[in-house]
């Protein structure tokens, strides 16, 4: 039977399972951030620190692309691994089909809203006259690839729940590895600056949707037909509830983001760095950060379709080894990402070009304040897809609401009034620390109701109690 293809998630080592799911995605996620990280290391060495700024400015954006995608992917992804842990495979392949048409339809909608309002955006997210060029130049060509780059994005997640990670991951490592090749050719040999970088992207992201499109009909534990695309409003809000957290998660970084630029703006342009320098350094220094955050979030990532199929077919034993590995992982990155921050900001920094003795003096402070936390940031990233993971969205949602928005944003506005640019670096320790707080509490919680013998109590309709 169909079903019977994925049943090694209830049998196998939970340490073995989560190698075989965990690496692979963070692979993939890594090579999603490379996307723009190696776009800026060239544009730093071809265009300047200003070209960088740019690339900033526009990386919001990419990153509502993603939001949106993800949460169409990762929210089908933990569906249909929980409806193959509950042998019902019917709804495991609609959810697919459901899933790839709204994402082609959100792709189109997204594509149209950035040509027409390309202009107010960029304003909108930090654009400088300095660097405003630079970014229309980018983004215009970056935006003919969103519907490739979300295809790619959505199905990525839910060929993992297929039972295949590794094949996800080619599908992110060969559009990345395309990029690498032609970026220098369009920059440095072709002489195209910021188009070439914005290119050299896109050919990337098509080579990703081209191979996750061959895959599809080929799944194993998942068998598409005609039947599987038919739209069907019910089953979409369930999948889309649960990528409900991943989408908060996404944009309210980007809301973040947004304030976060334009406070950069206005008080760097109070201070002796000018406007320029903290808006190119906080982006990457943002940059690192994603890093760290793809290792998470592929490690948290990885263990959807174990946990999903675990909690369907009601093994809470496992999902608690699950989580107590998980949560010691996660604290490790943490660890080690923090000694990189601390001990060689200006070695990272040094990644991305040389520029002036401001700029390298801004650039150490904001790596060892700005992420000071980052230990409580990847505990807390893990809660919240974790949770989501378990068939419980709007819990993990409203901790990552929290987080992302109710913390960030106001922190990030009010801390500068009082510490002026400083107020900016210390906005983002302070919202882990005090997040930190309920995730603890929600985990221990968590542990001990997957220690109990009652059945857990489910967010998902009761066809899909646990």
């Amino acid at each position: 039977m169909e079903h019977q293809a994925n049943d090694f998630l209830e049998t196998e080592k939970i340490g073995k399972l989560m190698r075989k799911f965990a690496v692979p995605c963070i692979i993939s996620l890594l090579v999603g951030a490379l996307y723009n990280i190696v776009d800026q290391v060239f544009i730093g060495w071809g265009v300047g620190f200003l070209g960088n700024g740019a690339t900033n400015v526009v990386f919001p954006m990419t990153v509502i692309a993603l939001a949106i995608a993800t949460m169409i992917g990762d929210g089908a992804c933990t569906f249909v691994s929980i409806r193959l842990g509950a042998k019902d495979p019917d709804s495991a392949h609609k959810s697919v089909g459901n899933a790839i048409i709204i994402s082609l339809v959100a792709s189109l909608l997204l594509t149209v809203i950035y040509f027409v309002f390309q202009d107010s955006i960029l304003y909108a997210f930090g654009a400088t006259e300095n660097n405003l060029p630079y970014a229309k130049e980018y983004f215009t060509w970056i935006t003919i690839g969103i519907p490739f780059y979300m295809f790619a994005n959505t199905l990525n997640p839910i060929i993992r729940s297929d039972g295949n990670p590794k094949f996800a991951m080619l599908c992110m490592l060969g559009g990345a590895v395309l990029n690498i090749i032609l970026d220098p050719i369009a920059i440095f040999v072709l002489g195209w600056g910021m188009r070439g970088a914005a290119i050299a992207t896109v050919l990337g992201q098509l080579l990703s949707a081209g191979l996750s499109l061959a895959y599809i009909f080929r799944m194993k534990a998942i068998k598409l037909s005609k039947i599987s695309f038919r739209l069907n409003g019910s089953l979409i809000m369930k999948f889309i509830t649960l990528g409900l957290c991943t989408l908060l998660s996404q944009l309210s970084m980007v809301i973040s983001m947004g304030f976060t630029q334009n406070m950069l703006r206005t008080y760097g342009s109070a201070s002796i760095y000018g406007a320029d320098i903290p808006i190119t350094v906080i982006g990457i220094v943002c940059k690192f950060f994603q890093i760290v955050m793809s290792i998470v979030i592929g490690i948290s990532a990885g263990c959807i379709p174990i946990v999903g199929y675990n909690i369907g077919a009601g093994r809470k034993d496992r999902v608690k080894g699950i989580l107590v590995r998980l949560i010691g992982c996660e604290a490790i990155v943490g660890v080690v990402a923090l000694c990189l921050f601390q001990f060689f900001p200006a070695q990272l920094i040094s990644l991305f070009g040389s520029e002036s003795d401001l700029y390298m003096q801004f650039a150490v402070v904001a790596f060892r304040t700005y992420l000071a936390m980052v230990v409580l940031a990847c505990v807390n990233k893990a809660s919240f897809i974790f949770l989501q993971a378990m068939g419980r969205p709007w819990l993990s949602t409203g901790l990552s609401f929290l987080r992302e928005v109710l913390l960030s944003v106001p922190l990030v506005m009010i801390l500068p009034r009082y510490m002026g640019l400083d107020g900016i670096l210390y906005s983002m320790p302070i919202s882990d620390l005090i997040a930190f707080v309920p995730s603890v509490l929600v985990l221990v919680l968590t542990y001990r109701q997957l220690s109990k013998d009652e059945p857990l109590k489910s967010e998902l309709a009761p066809e899909n109690a646990i």
